[in-house]
């Protein structure tokens, strides 16, 4: 297990172990898209006290041309040497804050934003435990869709390329103190999955983004490509990131009550009811690419229908009843997310739909135990439950008008991040498909 960063001192102390010569700055893009700039490992104790200056107009959603300077200030508790560039010369990384030329943090910082929400929880002692379990696949290259494997849920595969993959990929995830739950071949083919263990959603965000650099980076090192893509291949089931999720308060589990029969508190009602009930508003945020709206149809096991159950995988959020009765395991999942979801807003709006069905005591629905996907129309119409938005333009609408999203974001994330998805729309829209050159070419 990797050595806890606390200080300065422990830094420089694992810089000195580790022979590291560069260290990268790590940050996200308002799309969640990793970026990052390397410093001379000796000007690493002044980007610490002082911050390094950036050129913020550059990186989407950030900042204007006539205001571009921006200061990347590192966050030293994230400080971590690479495994995988482990030799003479080491490079390390470490996350950061982005600040405003003032020494304020800057409202463009997606990291900020999940910051801020979390700070709602601090005044009542609560904590936001998330976990999610993030599905990817593997392919030959990234100019197409070339399986590495034809395997299906959990199977047991010959030793091929991709079992050497995510082999490797939990090994350096746990060379850099990141606990892996478990992992396995998903349904599709050459789709895989690994899980984390639940910790505080701000930590939690930043594995994520380390998690997706790590899998391309182990694939690439075997000449192949991983992709995050929500849905690369048609007729197969996408990837998804759900994500489970509780408050604690300390080392109690406020979405647990032993006196319920399904263990669920009164507030873990209330937050479960919050996400339907806004759930239209935020999926803009946990799906935020054209792509993403392949994966969340019918037919493929993708929560497209907002209702609630316990064990069934066909609502939008999900009681896992693993162990039933047991405190520290209870918790709900939302099952909409996609891996190409910037963790640190998708986490920041999921918080806030569930804070304000607590504050609000919104009334939670009956769960539907029945599968949603083999029931009409009408049947779903009967008992009152919705879909999720269909397309990305038809997610932005509803985005563009919610409060409850603009605050949890920000004005200044919700307003670039709406423009930013108008415009892929737009580039998206005017484009003519193969799909419609081989149908309507003939015909008309």
């Amino acid at each position: 297990m990797v050595d806890k960063i606390k200080t300065k001192d422990d830094v420089f102390a694992e810089i000195d172990k580790h022979d590291v010569r560069f260290v990268r700055l790590w940050f996200t893009d308002i799309l969640g898209v990793p970026k990052s700039f390397a410093i001379n490992v000796n000007e690493l104790e002044g980007a610490i006290d002082e911050g390094m200056g950036f050129d913020g107009s550059s990186i989407t959603g950030f900042q204007e041309i006539e205001e571009s300077d921006m200061v990347a200030k590192p966050d030293i508790s994230t400080f971590q040497v690479l495994p995988w560039r482990q030799q003479e010369n080491a490079v390390s990384r470490v996350f950061v804050n982005v600040n405003n030329p003032d020494g304020t943090p800057s409202d463009a910082d997606p990291r900020y934003v999940l910051k801020r929400n979390l700070e709602r929880l601090k005044d009542k002692g609560l904590v936001l435990n998330v976990g999610p379990e993030m599905e990817f696949f593997y392919f030959k290259d990234d100019n197409g869709t070339e399986l590495l494997d034809h395997g299906g849920y959990f199977d047991l595969t010959t030793l091929d390329a991709a079992s050497d993959l995510r082999r490797d990929t939990v090994l350096t995830l746990d060379g850099m103190g990141i606990y892996t739950e478990f992992s396995h071949h998903e349904v599709a083919p050459s789709q895989h999955e690994i899980d984390f263990k639940y910790g505080d959603a701000l930590k939690m965000a930043d594995t994520v983004m380390t998690f997706k650099v790590v899998v391309k980076e182990i694939a690439h090192r075997y000449g192949y490509h991983a992709s995050f893509m929500p849905k690369p291949i048609f007729g197969q089931n996408g990837s998804g990131m759900h994500v489970h999720q509780s408050l604690f308060k300390g080392n109690n589990n406020m979405f647990f009550d032993a006196g319920q029969p399904d263990g669920l508190s009164q507030d873990a009602k209330y937050y479960v009811a919050g996400l339907l009930k806004h759930a239209p508003e935020i999926t803009a945020v946990t799906n935020q690419w054209i792509n993403s709206y392949k994966r969340l149809v019918p037919g493929y096991e993708a929560p497209v229908y907002i209702a609630w159950a316990r064990r069934n995988r066909s609502t939008l959020v999900r009681v896992p009843m693993y162990k039933p009765g047991k405190e520290k395991a209870t918790r709900i999942e939302y099952r909409s997310p996609d891996p190409g979801a910037n963790p640190y807003l998708a986490f920041s709006v999921m918080l806030a739909a569930g804070l304000a069905g607590i504050n609000n005591k919104y009334d939670l629905s009956e769960p539907k135990e029945k599968n949603i996907f083999h029931m009409s129309d009408a049947q779903r119409k009967a008992e009152g439950i919705g879909a999720l938005p269909g397309s990305l333009n038809e997610a932005i609408g509803f985005m563009e008008n919610s409060k409850l999203v603009r605050e949890a974001l920000g004005e200044h994330v919700f307003n670039a991040f709406l423009a930013n998805k108008k415009k892929e729309w737009d580039q998206y829209r005017i484009q003519v498909t193969d799909w419609e050159l081989k149908r309507y070419l003939p015909l008309l």
